[in-house]
């Protein structure tokens, strides 16, 4: 996947902003953003988009800003729109798309409605947990809680088998805690000991507002963060959880209850709607040998205590405005920076987005992505996979035997262009006018039954992993395809009008970045049928390591602020993507221009600096820095600076570009240099 980080609800966003002048001046590059005062070949990030940084900053709801989240808001516009006529248009068939996306809205923005029942939509829930008599019935509960969506001891979900993708299985995965990872229970860094105290609040408040006194909500609070601790005491890193050797545990029925005994395991699938036989993937048996020593190590009221909580956390964002600050108090100010809440109706319109994708995503691409456009990026993705296999039978380091089957593996990529070609049948989710937590509750059953339909069946590949609007790429290993919805292929991401050296800096990076996901350190352990199966020789293996691991000692020198680096194994997967992306690329670039007459210089820029410059006004970004350590710590994707500098000075074509010398920041050579493709 191409980005992970930000604060949109939209999730990972990757895109470039072009302005009105860029339009006029038909090469794309926008002179204002470069900053002069940088030399390009000291810090090209800043070189080429600094001035750009200058003139945006983050606005107060965000937790950042950058020529990727200009393009998400245009959408968002667009989704807009469409909502809100959906929304006012009550003469809708009843069971129509239009009437569900229009009342699911609609639900979400009766602030008025949602003030004055208060507590009452989860009036239900709390009561169940409530009358809890006996641990006994948790299995039944939990169940009960997944499939309304509630985050509670473990996630679950279907999931194809790594070694036999053929076959679709259930998985189980640790989850169930309210901070971000494992470590900021359990490391003594002074941010994770500030951030533990503003959670004890946190949780504390939300208890107060939910009617208990003030001890009482203060000792729910340490019960919740002493529970979670326990659970976090047995975490899979994110880093681990890399290598999906670490996370492949199959286990039968049998197995699984033996392994967790103080669990009904059958009780929870009976519950939670599995009724085919399946055997299951344990994600991290070490946490599940945990959450089993709880069951029998937390009391009856502990358990309440925790379950009340992620009734609370989850579905915070339903509730009256005062569940609705407090959430924001502390998972956007505290752990983003962000300073504002963003406008309802941008809240309302994402929350709709991820409960009804493909109802509004085919309204959405009528009006937003012509036929044209689809022909355009399959040309382009032909080119760039073109480009690839010629890199790949070009690779000195690689041997004829696993060179073919790389070959054959890209050969076999599934090329998802812009929507599916089957939408989604949301007949049976009921959606009214009533009740924004419903609906939640509603659309989190109707995904999790259709996500159980999947276990045992054969695997749908049509099947799409975003929703149409999103401004994102992806690479599955798992099926081995590449999906670029319509949300990221549109002017001005992309126009056959600019400067073909700036649309394959930008546009083709990407195609090419997931492309090369296939075969970055994760990807390269799949074959051609998406099985986790060891199809290198032993000796081209050790060659890829060996290169992917000057790329992680190059990021674990980036140092984002004092005493903080990038952690060079976490970000490897999208790194190494990045450098292929970057190269291939400027290959498919090139071979576009076989025949032709060498492109002019425009604007005082070669074509090649052109090439260079678009790729680098994909990543212009301005980030709070409590984001910046979010990312750091927990996502695999680096910060945009070092996706820029990183792979730039890697890559000795950029150096001849822009007269680069030994010495200079911007280019890696000898031991240092790090090459691929």
């Amino acid at each position: 996947m191409r980005f992970r980080h930000g604060n949109s609800l939209l999730a990972s966003l990757f895109t470039i902003f072009l302005t009105a002048q860029l339009v006029a001046a038909q090469t794309a590059i926008n002179l204002g953003a470069v900053d002069r005062n940088v030399a390009p070949c000291q810090d090209f990030y800043q070189y080429a988009v600094g001035g750009w940084l200058a003139a945006n900053p983050i606005p107060a709801s965000f937790s950042s800003w950058g020529t990727d989240s200009v393009l998400a808001e245009k959408n968002r516009d667009v989704l807009h729109e469409i909502l809100e006529a959906a929304s006012k248009n009550t003469k809708a068939a009843r069971g129509s798309s239009e009437q569900k996306v229009g009342d699911f809205y609609a639900s979400c923005m009766a602030e008025e409605k949602i003030e004055a029942e208060g507590l009452k939509p989860l009036a239900a829930e709390l009561a169940r947990i409530a009358a809890l008599k006996d641990k006994r019935q948790l299995p039944a509960l939990i169940a009960h809680l997944h499939d309304i969506g509630v985050n509670a001891l473990f996630i679950s979900d279907s999931k194809q088998d790594a070694k036999n993708s053929a076959e679709v299985i259930f998985e189980i995965w640790q989850g169930g805690l309210g901070l971000p990872e494992g470590e900021y229970y359990t490391k003594d860094d002074d941010e994770k000991k500030h951030i533990r105290e503003e959670y004890l609040k946190h949780v504390a408040r939300m208890f107060a507002l939910a009617g208990a006194d003030a001890a009482t909500s203060t000792a729910n609070a340490q019960t919740i963060f002493n529970f979670e601790k326990r659970l976090a005491e047995s975490w899979m890193p994110r880093v681990d959880r890399r290598d999906p050797d670490n996370v492949y545990h199959r286990q039968t029925r049998a197995q699984l209850q033996a392994s967790a005994p103080n669990f009904d395991w059958s009780t929870y699938f009976k519950t939670i709607g599995l009724t085919r036989p399946t055997d299951i993937n344990v994600g991290q048996p070490k946490y599940f040998e945990r959450a089993n020593q709880q069951l029998a190590a937390a009391s009856l009221d502990e358990w309440k205590t925790y379950l009340r909580w992620r009734v609370l956390d989850d579905f915070a964002s339903t509730l009256p405005r005062a569940f609705v600050e407090a959430d924001f108090n502390f998972y956007q100010k505290t752990l983003r920076g962000t300073t504002e809440q963003l406008p309802r109706w941008k809240r309302c319109v994402a929350a709709t987005d991820g409960a009804l994708g493909e109802a509004l995503g085919e309204v959405y691409v009528k009006r937003a992505f012509p036929p044209a456009a689809k022909a355009r990026a399959l040309e382009l993705v032909s080119n760039l996979t073109s480009a690839l296999h010629d890199d790949l039978s070009a690779l000195a380091w690689m041997s004829d035997a696993t060179r073919k089957q790389a070959a054959a593996k890209l050969d076999t990529f599934i090329r998802k262009i812009g929507y599916p070609d089957r939408w989604r049948d949301y007949s049976a989710l009921t959606v009214e006018r009533r009740s924004y937590a419903a609906n939640r509750m509603h659309a989190s059953a109707f995904e999790n039954r259709r996500d159980l339909r999947k276990v045992g069946a054969p695997v749908d590949k049509a099947e799409w992993l975003m929703t149409v609007p999103q401004v994102n790429a992806y690479y599955n290993a798992a099926t081995n395809e590449i999906a670029f919805p319509a949300g990221i292929l549109q002017a001005p991401f992309f126009d056959p009008k600019f400067d073909d050296a700036v649309n394959y800096g930008a546009i083709g990076s990407v195609i090419g970045h997931e492309l090369t996901h296939g075969f970055d350190d994760q990807g390269r352990r799949y074959d051609a049928q998406g099985n986790l199966k060891d199809w290198w020789t032993e000796e081209d293996a050790k060659n890829f390591k060996e290169r992917a691991q000057c790329i992680i000692d190059q990021f674990n020198g980036f140092e984002v602020e004092k005493g903080l680096t990038h952690n060079g194994q976490l970000v490897a997967g999208e790194s190494i993507a990045d450098l292929g992306g970057l190269v291939i690329a400027y290959a498919a670039w090139q071979k576009s221009l076989e025949g032709k007459p060498r492109p002019a210089s425009l604007d005082g820029f070669t074509p090649e600096q052109r090439f260079f410059i678009g790729y680098a006004y994909s990543w212009a970004t301005n980030i709070r820095p409590e984001q910046a350590r979010l990312i750091v710590q927990t996502d695999p994707h680096p910060l945009p600076k070092f996706r820029v500098n990183g792979p730039l000075a890697n890559f000795p074509v950029f150096a001849r570009a822009f007269g680069c010398k030994s010495g200079d920041p911007m280019l890696r050579e000898g031991k240092d240099l790090c090459q691929i493709w």
